[in-house]
């Protein structure tokens, strides 16, 4: 009798483990991917982008951001109050779409292309660049002298972060669940 318990610590110890590895697997199974590097436009210019990885169907919603990006265009929208313009369409059976942006004609500095799924929640994003620094007056550049005119990416994938935290607790749980069981079947053993 004592060679069936662990046996059964261990297949629940097996379960547990296999149930916290698989939950940030699962949570992710639609990763979005955008076009690589930065495109260049140029003021007034057309840019078409292909995103994939969304869900089949699923409505994405594009939103372009930048130095007056209400004065561009992602497909029908012409003009917003605000500086980034969005635009919603569904993703085709195979989880891929595509987005024309158009850049005002006063276009300057870098642009960012967000694509993200109104169902998975999962997004990806694209670069554009005019390669004409933002001007002064607007607030471009970086202070510096460098000439450049965006900020560094400085932080991680939050929603990765949150996935393994989640896997990593699912998995503490299980084991004070196995724990537990063991110490009070020792106990009644006794």
């Amino acid at each position: 009798m004592t060679m069936k318990k662990p046996a059964a610590l261990l297949a629940t110890l097996g379960v547990a483990g296999a149930l916290a590895l698989s939950a940030p697997l699962t949570a992710s199974a639609y990763t979005p991917s955008a076009p690589e590097g930065t495109t260049a436009v140029a003021p007034g210019g057309t840019a078409t982008l292909g995103f994939g990885g969304f869900a089949p169907g699923e409505t994405i919603t594009f939103s372009l951001t930048g130095w007056n990006a209400s004065g561009a265009s992602l497909a029908t929208i012409v003009r917003t109050a605000v500086e980034t313009a969005s635009i919603t369409k569904p993703a085709a059976a195979d989880g891929s779409t595509t987005v024309d942006v158009t850049l005002p004609a006063d276009a300057a500095g870098a642009y960012t292309v967000t694509a993200t799924g109104g169902t998975s929640g999962a997004s990806a994003s694209a670069a554009l660049d005019t390669g004409i620094p933002v001007p002064a007056e607007a607030g471009g550049g970086s202070g510096d002298g460098s000439g450049s005119d965006s900020l560094s990416p400085t932080g991680g994938d939050l929603t990765s972060v949150g996935l393994w935290v989640g896997g990593g607790a699912l998995l503490l749980g299980g084991a004070a669940v196995v724990t537990a069981t063991a110490i009070r079947r020792q106990r009644s053993d006794s």
